[in-house]
């Protein structure tokens, strides 16, 4: 079983951070928003574009495609009572010559296999689609 740990650090007057390993990022955690910094809501989403981002690499060499690019937009819609992340939705744009056969395998072993992506979907709609970058 793999483990992760990360530590969080929080003062009044200063910018919340976590450390992951040695990378230090730094979120809003504020009553008052701060525009400079990703809310919570945004580092969840965030988290499971990386997932998927891990997993198209990870899946370039299993499946034996080449890409140029990724680009992964992620929408969360927040219920406001009680407050939950209700759906989150995805859209996947990859460049690659890939046959569309193997884009929708991709896709499938994404929303299989992925982490993040798992535990995410099993507490929130999750929807999205994959299709090419031009």
């Amino acid at each position: 079983m793999l483990k992760y740990t990360i530590t969080a650090r929080s003062k009044p007057n200063e910018k919340a951070y976590s450390y992951a390993k040695k990378f230090k990022v730094y979120f809003d955690d504020k009553t008052k928003p701060q525009e400079d910094l990703p809310n919570p809501a945004e580092l969840l989403i965030t988290s499971v574009a990386a997932c998927m981002m891990k997993n198209i690499n990870r899946y370039a060499k299993i499946l034996s495609y080449d890409f140029e690019e990724v680009e992964i937009t992620m929408t969360g819609f927040r219920n406001d009572a009680p407050p939950y992340m209700k759906k989150i939705e995805y859209s996947i744009r990859i460049r690659s010559d890939m046959p569309p056969r193997k884009l929708e395998l991709l896709h499938k072993n994404l929303l299989k296999y992925g982490t993040i992506t798992n535990t995410v979907a099993k507490a929130t709609e999750l929807t999205g689609t994959i299709d090419y970058l031009k």
